[in-house]
């Protein structure tokens, strides 16, 4: 079943159309992701879809039984009401129904002729159906679970919706719509505002949900994980493409290469045909060359290929630093709440490491507390030899207002005259006369673009950045990827982009609450350690089970047995086992290090250690479980 169908749609704000002929269909059940670089028109056509938006032409056609809902980027909800109550509201209907239910029942029970009785029944079962199919049974559970699950706690259930700020209200928004469950949702950047725990959460809820998804988003982790249909647009059209955002960028890559050859033969071909024209027209061959003439007129031109180009982003070569650049000793750092506490690591020259955690978990503050620009609560920072440092700030506070580009990025301390400067913001996408526009009145995207491009002309060779994916399309973020892989100084990030992680870090800092987790890899080997902490608690939990199980149907069928351990309080047998846990924890931890899996001796070491280990934790288990029964 169809669902959405777009055709032919265009729009124009200028002389340039925004939207050309733009056709699609979307079918019941697709997750569709909208790709297309900053300023190609995605909202414009979101807001067409949604109906927000007259198109000039063509036509969106949606059947009437297909609800709707669109989260834009402009929160919208009742004024004076509580979180709870917003939330509530957009599920009224519901409510309604429920009231309407429980009228129907009791017609029914009082109803004296055949006629009318069923006439009520066919009613009651269409809304029964109608509440089954939306969980309206459960409608206080799912409002707490949605927002919570959207990053809202109980203590902030009864605030003012009046005194959210833009990024509460913004997921407010999103949990209303999700409550609302329209059969179509078209989601405008519906990560924004959260954080890696409440986008995880997001995605889940998506991906078990029977709703049709028309979806923008810059979050590649969130696409790949979303989506199974990708429409690109481009110089205002729409293209289609199977599979998610991976999916897409390989399919892309490919269709363009084809382009490219068959444009370019076509190319080759026309100019054999012209040449041979133009050297026989008169002579001998005259024939020959009118036939080649007849043949050129009935090439059908080859499109250029539609190729999306990329920033050309790079960092220049840097001079070499101390082999330890950076070294954090026992720091700590508190202000209503311990952020992280007796935090020790060195960064060595080369290496990029990530900083990550919720929101709140003090991620710029202890990229702040390393660059001593905020002040420690205990231990100490140190720089290495020959360091010097590049900050990147996300707020782009430290760009001047009326300043034009090309002035901006002007490095302090060397000749840098205006044409290398033009070149260099060139490479970063800044180009004609973007260049020489007044900041301000650049996007997002383009000011992050100036910022990056001046940080490149400080070469410094130790890159500190804070968010350096914020208004970055996909192209640019791919680029800027690859410019810090290149990049033969070190690199200290904060980001909260996966995709990002995944490609630039080998290391990470983890702020969980008050406390920290190094991890020697990217964000998917932050993954699997957490999956193994998942499984280690569970089989954990398990033998517990198991064992108290065993102890309550002995001490039911059997005697009282003799001790064969030692008198130990059932409290210490548990601390040594969630003690030797951790160690096993710390040894599948190694065997993800490069280094060890490159040492087949070292990967035999560690292995057998585990099963010294299991072998422990088997003795503890059963003194555990003769604990539990026989003190």
């Amino acid at each position: 079943m169809i669902v959405l169908s777009s055709d032919s749609i265009s729009k124009s704000f200028g002389p340039e159309p925004v939207l050309a002929n733009v056709s699609f269909d979307i079918r019941q059940g697709e997750r569709v992701g909208l790709v297309g670089p900053n300023g190609t028109g995605k909202t414009t056509l979101l807001n067409i879809l949604s109906g927000q938006l007259d198109a000039d032409g063509g036509e969106v056609f949606r059947p009437a039984s297909v609800r709707l809902g669109y989260l834009t980027q402009q929160a919208k909800f009742p004024a004076g009401s509580t979180v709870v109550e917003a939330a509530r509201a957009a599920i009224a209907h519901l409510a309604d129904l429920s009231v309407e239910s429980e009228r129907l029942a009791k017609q029914i029970g009082q109803a004296s002729e055949a006629t009318e009785r069923e006439a009520l029944e066919a009613r009651f079962d269409v809304i029964q159906e109608q509440l089954a199919h939306q969980d309206a049974y459960h409608l206080d559970h799912r409002i707490e679970r949605v927002l919570h699950g959207v990053g809202f706690d109980d203590e902030s259930f009864g605030q003012s919706v009046d005194h959210l700020s833009g990024g509460q209200q913004n997921r407010l928004m999103l949990a209303r719509l999700l409550l609302a469950g329209p059969e179509l949702m078209i989601l405008d950047e519906p990560s924004n505002h959260l954080d890696i725990e409440a986008t995880t959460w997001l995605e889940d809820f998506l991906v078990n949900s029977k709703q049709t998804l028309i979806v923008v988003s810059h979050d590649r982790y969130f696409l790949d994980k979303v989506t199974d249909r990708t429409l690109e647009l481009f110089r205002g059209t729409a293209v289609s493409y199977r599979g998610n955002f991976s999916a897409y960028w390989k399919q892309k890559a490919e269709r363009v290469e084809f382009e490219k050859r068959t444009y370019e033969n076509q190319q080759t071909e026309i100019a054999k045909l012209e040449d041979f024209i133009r050297r026989n027209h008169h002579g001998q061959k005259h024939a020959q060359a009118e036939d080649r003439r007849r043949k050129l007129e009935r090439i059908v031109p080859v499109d250029l290929p539609r190729e999306i180009l990329a920033p050309r982003i790079r960092f220049p070569e840097v001079e070499r630093s101390g082999d330890i650049v950076l070294r954090a000793e026992s720091i700590s750092k508190a202000f209503d709440r311990t952020l992280f506490r007796k935090l020790s690591i060195d960064i060595l020259r080369g290496e990029r490491w990530g900083i990550m955690g919720s929101n709140g978990t003090g991620k710029t503050t202890l990229l702040k507390c390393l660059l001593e620009e905020s002040s420690l609560d205990e231990g100490q920072v140190t720089l290495g030899t020959g360091v010097k440092i590049g900050y990147f700030d996300q707020l782009l506070d430290n760009l001047g207002h009326d300043q034009p580009a090309v002035e901006i990025v002007r490095p302090p301390e060397k000749e840098f005259n205006e044409q290398q400067r033009r070149d260099l913001l060139a490479s970063f996408g800044i180009t004609g006369d973007m260049a020489f526009q007044p900041i301000h009145q650049l996007s997002g995207g383009e000011k992050n673009r100036v910022a990056l491009a001046r940080l490149a002309a400080r070469d410094a060779n130790l890159m500190v950045l804070d968010e350096p994916t914020n208004h970055l399309d996909l192209w640019a973020r791919d680029a800027l990827e690859a410019a810090i892989r290149a990049f033969e100084g070190t690199v200290l990030f904060v980001s909260h982009d996966r995709f990002f992680l995944n490609r630039v870090a080998d290391h990470l800092i983890v702020l969980e609450d008050g406390g920290f987790r190094i991890v020697h890899g990217n964000y998917d080997i932050y993954q699997r350690l957490v999956q193994s902490d998942a499984a280690i608690e569970k089989s954990a939990n398990s033998q517990k089970s198991e064992a108290v199980d065993k102890t309550n149907e002995s001490r039911k069928s059997k005697p009282r047995r003799k001790r064969q351990f030692p008198y130990r309080k059932v409290e210490d047998i548990e601390q040594d086992i969630q003690e030797q846990e951790a160690e096993v924890e710390q040894l599948h931890t190694q065997l993800l290090d490069p280094e060890v899996l490159r040492d087949g001796r070292r990967v035999k070491e560690v292995q057998d250690q585990i099963e010294n280990k299991k072998t422990q934790l088997e003795k503890l288990y059963a003194h555990w479980e003769e604990a539990s029964e026989l003190n």
